[in-house]
């Protein structure tokens, strides 16, 4: 589904500023696989993404989607299969937009018609809208005429991980997408996510800082030093691991502790 391979990217290069964002990284993602990622800030987790989601052009190394090289495929073209979803609800929607609006948008630009802005929501699309959001459990379909902006974080970061969704990516990236959430709010996001996922049989890789979440979800475990995986942990040898276990098994891959208090109090 998804195979990355010696990626490097280094911001500011020959600068005071220097910074060796990701080093020799290497993935394959298998079709339906949820990874979690965990790593320290400046672990490298975002710029993972943003080379996958082609925010930015990789100094070396190449990524290949479904067996077709997206190297240096522009990220509006990218985004037509890559859903994404940042830690900053405000990001995944246009506020001055209805829901209705900013469904339609997204409904359209994940299309694969090549004249798909220039086309017309029809009713049946509308109904369409209306059951997805009913699924939510907010209340959102019967404010579908309402500016997004009059949402709360968490209902606008669920609008958003159905935007990315209703039309079924090819790998979905999560970004802390629940951080920023009050607790009741986040579990509801990720139950729906997981619910999501789940069904349309989505591959997704999301960065947590929750250990707990790290262990439980998904069907694998990544975990990210200096612009490097040093962890990749799936299967039996995922199975039973505690997170004292997790953190042992950084310590020995990275050649350090981990000594993120974010990461460390959810223990």
């Amino acid at each position: 589904m998804l195979k990355i391979e010696h990626i490097s990217k280094t911001f500011n290069p020959g600068t005071v500023n220097e910074k060796k964002a990701i080093q020799d990284l290497s993935l394959t993602m298998e079709s339906g696989d949820f990874a979690t990622i965990v790593g320290s800030n400046g672990a490298g987790k975002s710029t993972l993404f943003g080379a996958i989601a082609g925010s930015f052009i990789t100094d070396s190394g190449s990524i290949t989607l479904e067996g077709e090289d997206i190297t240096f495929t522009p990220e509006y073209k990218r985004s037509k299969r890559i859903g994404r979803l940042f830690q900053d609800p405000l990001r995944g929607t246009a506020p001055n937009m209805t829901i209705e609006e900013n469904l339609a948008l997204a409904y359209l630009r994940a299309s694969t018609h090549q004249r798909a802005f220039f086309s017309r929501i029809t009713r049946k699309e509308k109904e369409k809208f209306r059951q997805q959001l009913a699924l939510l459990d907010m209340g959102l379909e019967d404010r579908m005429s309402q500016p997004v902006g009059l949402l709360s974080g968490g209902q606008r970061q669920a609008l958003t991980l159905l935007m990315a969704t209703m039309v079924t990516p090819k790998i979905l990236l999560l970004d802390e997408h629940t951080a920023a959430l009050d607790p009741g709010t986040a579990q509801k996001v990720l139950d729906l996510t997981r619910k999501i996922v789940a069904e349309n049989h989505i591959t997704c890789l999301m960065v947590t800082h929750n250990m707990h979440q790290a262990l439980e979800l998904g069907n694998r475990t990544l975990m990210m030093d200096r612009g490097r995986i040093v962890l990749d942990l799936k299967g039996k040898e995922r199975d039973g691991l505690t997170v004292d276990d997790l953190l042992q098994k950084f310590a020995q891959g990275a050649g350090r502790e981990m000594n993120n208090d974010r990461i460390l109090l959810s223990k």
